[in-house]
């Protein structure tokens, strides 16, 4: 009986001091001694990823433009994804930073790790490592149920746009984030894997840089059928308007210019899935523009 008792609590003490470890983005391995109780998020995507996952009650700060779900609107503010406060975020002890892995400055993020406050680094760029992510911050948090149900939704939502979209005509699409300068995005970017989920192609996708600046002109001589434009808050100026004056230009004659709210398709987070849907629904709405 001594030795039987002896054995469970050897087992019961194991389980209590065994670290939680997962691989981060960046190949990384994060290691915690017990579930984070103290995050703070480096993104807007990485507030959404850690609510979904479960992790509300446990942030303590975010960056500016956090502002999904409602409740990340009354975090705690430790600056920008590109400048951040760095006495602030140490004033909040966290135990666990959740950084983007593309976006946040590189000195500021090796700083804290030579801290030790651990640090995830979270880059989704294709569509089924949000759900990924999901599940690690889930586990990081210890929140792995509601983590797991989350990814499963999200999952699902893609694995039904794969089938019911797969073979459609590939559809030649521009995908504008911003007019001035003009930006738009590589193939390394979730936004592209979803054009791809769709039949679509981007034709900037091979460029090398994420978020390359392109001429007015070089959209003009690819002649997509597609035009894409992240929508803006402001009514006044939606976006788009510019490409009007090209009546030339297929996207224009077709009136494929359309507006995507770029929180929904440039954020890698469990939304992505809606944006997803609406690029989808796009694409095959330029199909059937298409001459008979």
């Amino acid at each position: 009986m001594k030795v039987l008792l002896g054995a469970v609590l050897a087992v019961l003490c194991a389980n209590a001091s065994a670290a939680i470890a997962v691989v981060d983005d960046a190949g990384r391995t994060v290691t915690l001694a017990r579930p984070a109780q103290r995050v703070i998020a480096l993104a807007p995507h990485v507030t959404e990823l850690l609510y979904a996952a479960g992790g509300g009650a446990r942030l303590v700060g975010a960056v500016d433009y956090s502002d999904y779900p409602e409740a990340a609107k009354k975090l705690p503010q430790v600056g920008s994804y590109n400048k951040i406060d760095f006495e602030r975020v140490l004033a909040l002890k966290p135990d666990l930073v959740v950084v983007w892995h593309s976006g946040n400055p590189v000195r500021q993020v090796e700083q804290l790790e030579r801290l030790g406050i651990p640090v995830y680094h979270s880059e989704p760029n294709r569509l089924e490592q949000v759900g990924v992510n999901l599940l690690r911050l889930g586990r990081l948090l210890g929140t792995e149920p509601v983590a797991r149900q989350a990814a499963q939704d999200y999952d699902g939502r893609i694995a039904a746009l794969r089938t019911r979209y797969a073979g459609r005509p590939t559809v030649t699409v521009f995908y504008q984030v911003w007019d001035r300068p003009l930006y738009t995005l590589n193939d390394d970017h979730i936004a592209s894997d979803m054009v791809r989920l769709c039949g679509g192609r981007n034709l900037f996708g091979r460029l090398k840089t994420i978020a390359p600046e392109v001429g007015v002109e070089a959209v003009i001589e690819a002649d997509p059928e597609v035009i894409l434009v992240g929508r803006r808050d402001d009514p006044k100026d939606p976006g788009g308007k510019m490409w009007q004056a090209f009546k030339g230009m297929t996207a224009v004659k077709r009136d494929n210019l359309f507006l995507i709210d770029g929180d929904l398709t440039n954020r890698a987070g469990p939304r992505t899935a809606e944006g997803a849907e609406q690029l989808c629904a796009m694409l095959e709405e330029a199909r059937g523009r298409r001459p008979r």
